[in-house]
């Protein structure tokens, strides 16, 4: 009958034993019991959670169902084969499943039944006996065996009802039967030589199972005395392992009879099973028993030797005992590992704990030799976890990244606990699987590409490239621009990419004169379940190319072809005209150089290959000038590779008359004339805005000034002495209108001294007078006896904060004359042999300023009345400080002017700042 006991323990959750038991010799689907409901697990689910067994040497015997749980007969069981002797006998069975993972155990044992009758070594068995041997004397006989064990093991012997003998059945040790013939009645060798008896040997199972065999006794002729023994068992230990020849134990059996009915010789009985001939051998005639094989304990740990001692008299009766070898373990046996179940990868987002492996360890030997302990080599995030009776397994102790180490080999080593200790080991590889946990990196993170304009449309320009540290799909790219707009159109319709390559693909021709650079962002994206990207930046820089000739701008003519008059008394490096050009390109391609391609075969004229000024080269001879016109075609070349050029048609006309005032250096106004409207026309429109503002502020300062008060008075009552001098200038000036008084802020007052600043000394400038040396006798001109001056201000609201100042004289002496005569601080200023201190918004100007600002001889070179062109000075001023005044040589001219005057002249130190346009001074 199957019966099924469930032993359900649990251990960490995850490992279960199960035991049941099954008799022998069943049938095939034969069920031994149902795993999945003892184990309360869903059947549904076994074939999902990949139910299985681990397999070893005794699972071919039975199998799991499926499909229902059972666990049922495979092939057909033979205990005997199986187990041999062994009780209990037990198959075990390791199964387990996935997500989670559990383990669990299973023992069978395997029931023996009587399917084995007792058999006899020998169909025949003899046995010898002396005549003389005495009633009760023992003689064994050989055993029976049977494989069955337990109650179906051999029970008994019988032998035939007889008058002389019967069977002593005794236990031995180990439980098994042998059997004694005991005599019962003296033999008589001359009566009957020879009994023959039947021998059965009885199991107990039900029904009992029997085994015989043919008992022959021969009856010898006597030897009244037989060899004794000390003892009847000797019991020794013996280290397994032990070498051949190794000295078991000394037997040694005594005979009181004399010659050779007194030599003892010894041997080995019949009891002894093969395997115990081949492990040792005795010495007949010393009775030494040494070992001949090799002894293991792990095979068997006793060994029991049947020794008999006869003499070499006639009728020998011969003695029998036992040895009893124990033997002790070693520790020759390593630990052994076995892998049940292995996960080839781990992903590296795993969780710590995560079961990598299961295993379990054993070692044959016992004791503290079977005593083990496992551990993990080396620093690898893993660590063991024990699970049963010597099952571990392997989980995850720390965080996995693929990218620093994408598989680690796992050696586990296990090591027992004998003297000296043995150990063993085994490795496996687990892979780290890739999870999408990198962006992709460019190479740069901004890229300058330079692409020469002209390029021919889905020209390849560049190559961006990005790298994944993940591999597979988490690792593939995919490039893509950024949307945006170029001068208001999509940046699309300008580059392309290449998704799979990085590559930059020009998708129009660029030109360096519409566009000299751009900027796009490109992005890089992986193909992972979760996309990470980065991106980067694309300069695009247009190289110019050469590809615009020059265009002549000026002089322009009709028909194409400029007309320029020279006087025929024109001096050599008369200026005729200037050739005016402009280039679309950039650098050395818009670089010109100009020159005469024809028409000056008879050297009249010069170029300058720099600036295109056509100049006379010798004065016009009329012998070698009798025609009255030059044609000249005049080349523009710039410096590109290749070059390109552009011709202009110049028609020089040789007039009578004056040399007209044409220098090198033209005026602003002349050289503008040569330049194109086109180039010009921004910047006329500028400076026709500039001064519209500034007339505009003029009329506003003229229109307020006419409402101010009239300051003569004041002017008067302040200057004292030089109040008749003031009221009469400023009547003068202001024609009848009424002025507003002025405050004491909208006057400044500075003290000129001759010292030397942190900015180095101060400076002069010298204003220019009008009636001085005959010439004029107007407003304002200049008498050598005057002593002071007077000067009506027309100021702006804000004149506390304006730039014009009045200085007093830089003579100490005069100073102080100065001052004693006008004790209420007038706006008066009288002559100095040194020039007044030049002071712009409150500070002193440097030395450098005060030379710059000198320049402006203008003032001196054209006498005027100041009263009625102060603001065309001012204006003059500030055009000359911003770069818009008279050229060099004029300065020149001017200054050669200025120093004529200034040598018969002393000059008001009377300075009027450019900062302060709204300012008017009547002298």
């Amino acid at each position: 009958m199957i019966w099924s006991i469930l032993l359900l323990s649990i251990l960490n959750g995850a490992v279960c034993q199960l035991r049941y038991s099954v008799p022998e010799e069943q049938e095939p689907g034969t069920v031994v019991g149902n795993i999945a409901e003892d184990l309360g697990l869903d059947i549904t689910k076994l074939s999902a959670r990949r139910f299985q067994t681990v397999p070893n040497s005794r699972t071919n015997y039975l199998k799991v169902n499926l499909e229902n749980g059972a666990l049922v007969v495979k092939e057909k069981i033979d205990r005997e084969e199986i187990c041999k002797q062994t009780t209990p006998c037990q198959l075990h069975l390791e199964m387990f499943l996935d997500n989670p993972l559990e383990l669990f155990r299973v023992e069978i044992e395997v029931m023996d039944i009587n399917d084995n009758p007792p058999s006899f070594p020998e169909t025949d068995i003899t046995v010898e006996i002396s005549e003389s041997a005495i009633p009760g004397t023992r003689f064994p006989i050989e055993n029976a065996f049977d494989p069955d064990v337990g109650t179906n093991a051999l029970s008994t012997y019988a032998i035939t009802k007889n008058n002389y003998f019967y069977l002593d059945v005794q236990t031995q040790t180990d439980g098994n039967k042998f059997a004694e013939l005991v005599l019962e009645k003296p033999l008589d060798r001359e009566q009957q030589a020879v009994h023959r008896y039947v021998l059965t040997a009885v199991d107990g199972g039900n029904p009992q199972r029997t085994g015989t065999a043919l008992l022959v006794v021969k009856v010898l002729d006597s030897n009244d005395n037989a060899p004794t023994f000390n003892q009847s068992v000797y019991t020794v230990n013996l280290r397994e392992n032990s070498p051949v020849g190794t000295l078991v134990i000394q037997l040694s059996a005594t005979d009181v009879d004399e010659g050779q009915n007194g030599e003892v010789v010894y041997s080995f009985s019949s009891h002894n099973s093969p395997p115990i001939r081949d492990l040792f051998n005795i010495d007949a005639r010393t009775g030494r028993i040494e070992v001949a094989g090799e002894v293991d304990y792990e095979e068997s740990n006793t060994h029991q030797i049947f020794v008999q001692a006869k003499d070499l008299g006639a009728n020998a009766v011969p003695a029998h005992c036992k040895v009893l070898v124990k033997l002790q373990d070693v520790n020759d046996n390593t630990p052994e590992i076995g892998f049940s179940t292995v996960t080839d990868s781990v992903s590296e987002q795993d969780a710590l704990g995560t079961v990598i492996a299961l295993f379990s360890v054993s070692d044959r030997d016992s004791g503290d030799n079977e005593q083990m302990s496992c551990e993990i080599l080396g620093d690898v995030p893993f660590k063991l976890k024990s699970s049963f009776k010597n099952y571990y397994t392997i989980v995850t102790d720390g965080p996995l990244d693929r990218e620093s180490t994408d598989s680690y080999t796992i050696t586990v080593v296990a090591k027992d606990k004998g003297q000296p200790s043995l150990a063993t080991s085994k490795s496996i590889k687990v892979h780290v699987s890739d999870e999408n946990d990198n962006a992709p990196r460019f190479t740069q993170a901004v890229y300058d590409v330079y692409v020469t304009e002209n390029n021919v449309p889905g020209a390849f320009i560049h190559a961006v490239s990005a790298v994944d540290l993940d591999v597979g799909q988490n690792a593939l790219i995919t490039y893509s621009i950024l949307g945006c707009d170029i001068q208001g159109m999509s940046v699309d319709t300008y580059v392309s990419i290449n998704q799979d390559t990085g590559y930059l693909y020009a998708l129009r021709s660029f030109d360096y004169e519409q566009l000299k650079e751009f900027s796009f962002m490109v992005q890089a994206k992986d193909s992972g379940a979760a996309e990470l990207f980065s991106n980067a930046t694309v300069n695009v820089i247009i190289v110019d190319q050469n590809d615009n000739a020059p265009t002549v701008t000026g002089p322009v003519g009709k028909n194409g072809t400029a007309k320029e008059h020279l006087p025929r008394s024109a001096e050599p490096g008369y200026l005729v005209t200037r050739i005016a050009a402009m280039d679309a390109d950039d650098g050395e391609n818009a670089r010109l150089s100009y020159s005469i391609l024809r028409g000056n075969e008879m050297g009249m004229f010069r170029m300058d290959w720099r600036t295109g000024e056509l100049r006379t080269a010798r004065r016009i001879s009329p012998k070698r000038d009798p025609q009255g016109f030059y044609d000249l075609l005049i080349e523009v070349r710039d410096h590109g590779q290749p070059p390109l050029s552009s011709s202009a048609s110049v028609s020089v006309i040789l007039v009578d008359g004056a040399v007209e005032g044409r220098s090198g250096d033209r005026s602003s106004a002349s050289r503008s004339k040569d330049i194109s409207l086109n180039l010009t026309l921004i910047l006329i429109i500028a400076l026709g805005s500039v001064s519209f503002i500034f007339l505009l502020a003029m009329i506003v300062l003229a229109v307020r000034c006419q409402k101010d008060k009239k300051l003569n008075l004041y002017t008067c009552l302040l200057a004292g002495d030089c109040c008749l001098c003031c009221c009469s200038c400023c009547s003068r000036h202001a024609r009848g209108r009424k002025q507003k008084k002025l405050s004491k802020s909208d006057i400044m007052l500075v003290q000129s001294t001759n010292v030397t600043t942190g900015v180095g000394p101060v400076g002069q400038v010298p204003v220019e007078e009008s009636g001085v040396g005959g010439v004029g006798g107007g407003f304002g001109s200049h008498h050598q006896n005057q002593n002071s001056y007077c000067y009506q201000v027309c100021l702006t609201p804000e004149s506390a904060k304006t730039d014009l100042m009045f200085l007093k004289p830089c003579s100490p002496s005069r100073s102080a004359e100065t001052d004693r005569s006008n004790p209420c601080g007038a706006i008066i200023t009288g002559y100095s042999d040194q020039q007044p201190d030049i002071i712009s918004n409150g500070s002193i100007l440097s030395s450098e300023t005060k030379h710059q600002r000198a320049e402006l001889s203008y003032l001196v070179d054209r006498p005027r009345r100041v009263n009625s062109s102060a603001f065309q000075e001012a204006d003059i001023v500030s055009s000359k400080d911003s770069g818009h005044g008279d050229s060099e040589q004029g300065d020149s001219d001017h200054d050669a002017t200025n120093r004529g005057h200034s040598a018969g002249l002393r000059s008001p130190s009377v300075r009027f700042l450019e900062s302060s346009p709204t300012c008017c001074l009547c002298l």
